[in-house]
């Protein structure tokens, strides 16, 4: 009897899931569900029981991706968390706007922290730490911790953690657990972050582990990184921002895996977001200085991907010369809105009779009830909005003349969509192809009165609609992808200014090739392996623009799902080595892991120390992280002109059960 694993991608529009024989690689079974954000359970669950096989225990082993920390901290929406930061210098911070990076509106600073040698800078204030914290602990869900030079001493840290543990019962987060470099900015930002998502990341955990012990799954249960690699989940519960990037990492994985393709461009065109990653040699690429998520710059090593605000639920809309737009809001589409409320289609085919009104792309915009508030709605007009919904959907300009207002701020619309209460419908690519017939499973009337209501509003036929649209898309992740692989801009001016930047000439004259004399040409030196469901739609024009090939694997729908239970485990640990000086001599050298300092007199002492112990650590990590048989990779990372800084990387394949 075969050993079976389950690979499982929960984005921010689906739930993927595959179902694989270990031993041969070979996809049994595959499913596609919508994500209920609003209730996890309920997709988690509909996704397995499109799996499962009559006996559950022959599964093994369970590994899942997520987009949910990466989608938060993208959209604002982290659990609300109080930082300290121990000995940093407060005019520094504002002088250079390093503040406006801290992650959260609640940040302290108090006395102590350490120097560049690992000295006490000042004696910690535990008084004023205890002050501060006890007016914010009824405020926020957790407390996030950054000492100034904390990889090379951390006892301040460890100290707050003790004293702040003790006093609130709030769950603590220490920066030195989570980064060893020395950018204190990029340490203190990873540290609230992580704490802004603890809850978030333990409700899908939680919701994960209640679905497979109700199917009678009793297999081991893992988490992809952002950079790849599984780890407990366990171990996730306390270390989510490492699951930054973990859906792009699982789908540049799965790509590679299912293609069979060493070396290409992975592009996961998804309902949110579309993602690229290289896969060079067999790995994706990894950025070692650091996620960087929205305008937040982490020290978290993850893979080295580009997300766009484009997909199948982008937004269709028009900018304010009445010109096409696309994204980068994410809506439902309006087919599936009807599909679920087919009264909604009822009243867009009342469009017509409402003459009287400006026509506007509001018209075909539908608000709706995604959940009851789960505390009680201060703004009046807010909940006199959320009463209404719960009748059903209503197109926005009904909303408002409803309330007597003229915008949704007047109501704090935006604050409702962002707790996810209300959702947003209106017209999508997904929408136009119901009209294509090239994916079409919900309500095509309700997408094709809106597409014809859009198309009268930019003067054209719905047929040039569809193909703007779509050529529109494939210009857009060409753009993103001549600007990820070249690590340059593509800054396109307004439309009534001349363009003067040679690049963007570049690449627009090798698109649309108008100049009488001069001409580019800008083509991919690897294939396109292409995934995710509208891939086979969108993606042809944009090997096509980059004269690239094209590679679709077999269930390439879901190779998310497939790079979630494909990766391995690997856990690195990290070593400082820096010089002790007395004064102005040299009089040793400190080796400082995550939680403990060791001296010795010689550096060829210290770094062989380093490196054994590290190896030591990683292995253990890799074996506590659900890794057997880990393999060691030694290397020396470039930080430091007086210091060295070590990383042991263990790599094991996952145990299963």
């Amino acid at each position: 009897m075969t050993d079976l694993v389950l690979g499982i991608d929960t984005g921010g529009t689906y739930t993927d899931g595959v179902l694989l024989d270990y031993h041969s690689r070979e996809v049994l079974q595959t499913t596609k569900t919508l994500t209920t954000r609003h209730n996890l359970r309920q997709c988690i669950l509909e996704a397995l029981d499109a799996l499962l096989p009559d006996d559950p225990a022959r599964i093994k082993l369970v590994a899942i991706s997520t987009t949910l920390a990466t989608n938060a901290i993208a959209e604002g929406k982290g659990r609300p968390v109080a930082l300290f930061l121990l000995g940093y210098d407060p005019d520094l911070a504002r002088r250079f706007q390093f503040e406006e990076q801290f992650a959260t509106p609640k940040f302290e600073y108090i006395r102590g922290g350490h120097t560049l040698h690992g000295h006490e800078q000042a004696p910690l204030d535990v008084e004023t730490l205890l002050q501060r914290a006890k007016l914010l602990q009824d405020k926020v869900e957790a407390f996030a911790v950054s000492g100034y030079f904390s990889p090379f001493n951390p006892a301040h840290e460890e100290q707050a953690w003790q004293a702040l543990t003790a006093a609130t019962g709030r769950p603590v987060v220490l920066g030195h657990q989570l980064a060893t470099r020395l950018n204190s900015v990029q340490r203190a930002t990873t540290a609230t972050l992580n704490a802004s998502l603890l809850s978030i990341l333990n409700d899908f955990v939680t919701s994960m582990r209640q679905s497979l012990r109700e199917r009678g799954i009793t297999a081991p249960l893992m988490v992809m990184r952002g950079d790849g690699a599984l780890m407990r989940a366990g171990v996730a519960d306390k270390r989510p921002v490492e699951t930054v990037h973990s859906g792009p990492a699982a789908s540049a994985i799965g790509g590679y895996f299912l293609a069979r393709q060493d070396t290409a461009l992975v592009i996961d065109v998804g309902g949110t977001t579309t993602d690229l990653a290289v896969v060079d040699g067999g790995k994706v690429n990894v950025r070692e200085e650091g996620a960087t998520v929205g305008q937040y710059s982490t020290a978290v090593r993850a893979a080295h991907v580009r997300s766009i605000g484009l997909g199948g639920d982008s937004l269709i809309g028009l900018d304010m010369e009445s010109r096409l737009t696309l994204g980068p809001i994410r809506v439902t589409p309006l087919s599936y809105l009807a599909h679920q409320f087919p009264a909604v289609a009822e009243d867009l085919r009342g469009l017509k009779s409402r003459a009287g009104k400006r026509p506007s792309p509001e018209q075909v915009e539908y608000w709706f009830l995604q959940r009851k508030p789960r505390r009680f709605i201060q703004n009046a007009r807010s909940r006199q909005v959320v009463d209404m919904l719960g009748n059903g959907p209503m197109a926005l300009p009904a909303i408002l003349e409803a309330i007597n207002v003229i915008h949704p701020i007047q109501f704090d619309g935006q604050s409702l969509l962002r707790q996810e209460i209300i959702g947003r419908a209106a017209l999508t690519p997904t929408d136009l192809l119901h009209l294509t017939g090239e994916y079409a499973p919900w309500a095509g009337d309700a997408a094709r009165i809106a597409a014809e209501f859009m198309a009268r509003l930019l003067g054209m036929p719905v047929d040039k609609l569809i193909r703007n649209t779509k050529t529109m898309f494939a210009e857009r992740i060409a753009a993103e992808v001549v600007s990820f692989l070249s690590n340059q801009t593509l800054k396109r001016q307004p439309f009534y200014a001349k363009t003067d930047d040679l690049g963007l000439w570049l690449f627009e004259e090798s698109l649309y090739r108008q100049h009488p004399y001069l001409g580019s040409q800008i083509s991919l030196k690897i294939p396109i392996i292409g995934i995710g469901a509208p891939a086979a739609v969108f993606l042809p024009p944009v090997a096509e623009l980059l004269q690239a090939d094209l590679i679709l694997p077999p269930h390439y729908q879901v190779a998310n799902a497939v790079g979630a239970v494909a990766g391995s485990v690997m856990v690195c640990r990290e070593a400082w080595v820096y010089s002790q000086m007395h004064g102005a001599h040299l009089v040793g050298y400190y080796v400082q892991t995550e939680d403990k300092r060791h001296r010795f007199p010689m550096l060829a002492e210290a770094l062989a120390f380093a490196r054994q112990v590290i190896s030591d650590e990683a292995v253990a990590a890799a074996r506590a992280a659900g890794g057997v048989e880990p393999q060691v990779e030694l290397t020396q990372l470039p930080d430091g002109a007086e210091s060295y800084r070590l990383r042991a990387c263990a790599i094991g394949n996952p145990q299963m059960s």
